[in-house]
């Protein structure tokens, strides 16, 4: 029931073989997904999911990072579902190109752990594989 964050493999950052050059965790002035810490019996149980205090609470627009590329572009990445942010992958801080090497695995950006009560509306709105794909050929064909 919990969310990974990772880029899209249709992102910009994984299609244009651009080079990451920094990411930042800073949002603004008085806010820091860095600063997110989460307290709890242990991260890696069940009662976690129950005894989690302090993590920060995310909307669908909240941001979690803004990503620059070495052409000067930004992107701000978006968390796109509600819930607590768990944890913020601070080795990518260090190797960007995790990201795009390993964009599904090492190269996640952050763990959000949805409301109970919403995650089962939240995993029927995802896209299957197929479907997300053949959304990418309409996207593509009606660019071209």
């Amino acid at each position: 029931r919990i969310c990974v964050i990772t880029l899209a493999e249709a992102h910009p950052l994984l299609q244009s073989g651009k080079t990451i050059k920094n990411i930042n965790y800073q949002i603004s002035a008085n806010c820091s997904r860095l600063q997110n810490k989460v307290s709890g019996k242990s991260k890696r149980t069940c009662l976690f999911l129950f005894q989690m205090q302090g993590a920060q609470f995310l909307t669908e627009l909240a941001p979690l990072c803004r990503i620059s590329s070495s052409d000067g572009e930004e992107y701000t990445i978006y968390s796109c579902i509600r819930g607590r942010l768990i944890e913020v992958n601070e080795n990518i801080l260090t190797n960007p190109a995790l990201l795009q090497e390993k964009p599904s695995t090492e190269g996640y950006i952050a763990v959000v752990l949805p409301k109970f009560e919403e995650s089962k509306s939240i995993t029927q709105g995802l896209l299957t594989q197929k479907e997300y794909e053949e959304v990418l050929l309409k996207r593509r064909s009606s660019a071209s």
